[in-house]
């Protein structure tokens, strides 16, 4: 098992430039994304990335928010949008956490 370094360079075909774009379309007017991190996962079964995005934008509603984006149809190839949370920071703040798996 290859541990995680954050010196390390992603894994071939990571999505996360991708996902950056795709969040900031999906986010749409009056959000704004901030710094993002990925961090690479794996469980017994499978291999990905966690991919942290820390965002901006008044007036949101932190559970409508990830309800809508927990609807969209994320295309990466070869990977598949396994987990999304959006948490609260404060009331113009958040940050969306998605965890892609290797498809």
């Amino acid at each position: 098992m290859i541990r995680w370094s954050p010196t390390a360079p992603a894994r071939p075909a990571c999505p996360h430039r991708r996902l950056t774009r795709l969040l900031g379309a999906e986010l749409g007017e009056g959000f704004a994304l901030g710094n993002s991190t990925l961090r690479p996962w794996a469980s017994a079964n499978f291999v990905g990335a966690r991919h942290l995005f820390r965002c901006s934008g008044s007036s949101f509603e932190a559970r409508a928010l990830q309800d809508r984006l927990a609807a969209v149809e994320w295309r990466l190839p070869g990977h598949i949008v396994a987990d999304l949370s959006v948490e609260a920071l404060s009331p113009d703040e958040f940050t969306v956490e998605i965890l892609t798996v290797e498809d």
